[in-house]
């Protein structure tokens, strides 16, 4: 008779391994559990890690993944990102005197049920990026969102409540936003396109964000420090909008409180890897995720940089954060890449 932890090991490789990696390290860190789902007989625990002291008046990076159960990538991305950081914790001077100056929040695995059965939405069915109250302005196809079936895909759940998953995070988003100064977030994904992606919002309309100035600052940013990177940098809306969209509803929330709030979605190039192995469209995970060893050793080193950035660009975000004339400058930059045919 197999046990309950050999049955979590075996569905839900992801979570064990974040359990070890905490329990194991000598590192201060402070692991949290946010949130409890039930999943038939078990109860799974959204744990939330703490690298800092979490001092009011800091600068914060967040780092999300396993919103989308079945994109099990983004969640062991971020994992692994977090391991590394352990590790050079113990040794390397600049890392540990830089947290003594900005915090980091990992939040690994956002829908645990859903990566538990491998499958997009969480226990209720309910597809957590589509969960919000935001209306899209043009959402009329299925994958936008819909309320019609939590038997069809893309099901956003209920109007007036959002899912335990999604408060859970919420109320993480508020509690960082509210005591720090400036705050970056990424959220990974995967399953669009041949290449990789970072994403910023709206989702929900083509017209920019408050704080699009920022936002082309950071790209500018990144592409001078990194001038041979391979992703692309865009709003959502150019390829699709929709519903719902959470991290539209955190930043309208949250972003205008008086500190500056920059959420990004890194969205990973899943159709690369089925291009190269096309027998993977012959099971679901296939579709979202490197089936072959080598690939994911790739997928999981090949976001460190782009995280290491975050975390300096957050942890000096007084020296490229723009002010003044240059924020008019940068917005219409903005314009001219992304939002020509914008009248607003």
């Amino acid at each position: 008779m197999i046990s309950k932890y050999d049955e979590v090991k075996q569905r839900l490789p992801e979570l064990v391994e974040l359990e070890r990696i905490t329990k194991a390290t000598q590192v201060p860190c402070h692991t949290r559990i946010i949130q409890q789902v039930e999943c038939g007989d078990y109860r799974l625990p959204i744990y939330a890690i703490d690298l800092g002291d979490m001092r009011e008046g800091k600068p914060s990076l967040i780092l999300v993944g396993g919103i989308h159960g079945i994109e099990r990538i983004g969640a062991q991305v971020v994992i692994a990102q977090l391991k590394v950081w352990l590790e050079r914790l113990k040794w390397e001077r600049s890392l540990q005197q830089g947290l003594a100056e900005i915090n980091i929040t990992l939040i690994p695995i956002v829908n645990p049920v859903g990566m538990m059965l491998n499958r997009r939405g969480n226990g209720n069915k309910v597809d957590l990026m589509r969960n919000s109250p935001i209306e899209s302005e043009d959402g009329s196809l299925l994958v936008s969102g819909q309320r019609f079936s939590k038997w069809l895909p893309w099901f956003r759940g209920s109007k007036q409540q959002l899912e335990p998953e999604s408060l859970a995070l919420q109320e993480e988003i508020a509690a960082i936003t509210r005591r720090s100064p400036f705050t970056l977030s990424i959220d990974c994904h995967s399953g669009f396109g041949m290449h990789d992606r970072i994403w910023f919002p709206y989702a929900y309309r083509r017209r920019p964000m408050k704080d699009i100035a920022p936002i082309i600052a950071l790209k500018l940013l990144w592409e001078s420090s990194y001038p041979n990177h391979q992703y692309i940098f865009e709003p959502q809306s150019n390829h699709y909008m929709t519903h719902g969209d959470l991290w539209d509803y955190f930043y309208k929330k949250f972003g205008r409180n008086g500190n500056t709030f920059l959420p990004l979605t890194l969205e990973m190039g899943s159709w690369n890897w089925v291009r190269k192995r096309p027998l993977q469209m012959l099971r679901l995970e296939g579709l979202f995720n490197p089936l072959v060893p080598h690939r994911k050793r790739r997928a999981l080193r090949r976001h460190l940089p782009l995280m290491d950035f975050l975390r300096h660009a957050t942890h000096s975000y007084k020296n490229w954060l723009p002010t003044g004339l240059q924020v008019e400058k940068l917005q219409q930059m903005a314009h001219s890449l992304w939002y020509r045919n914008d009248l607003g």
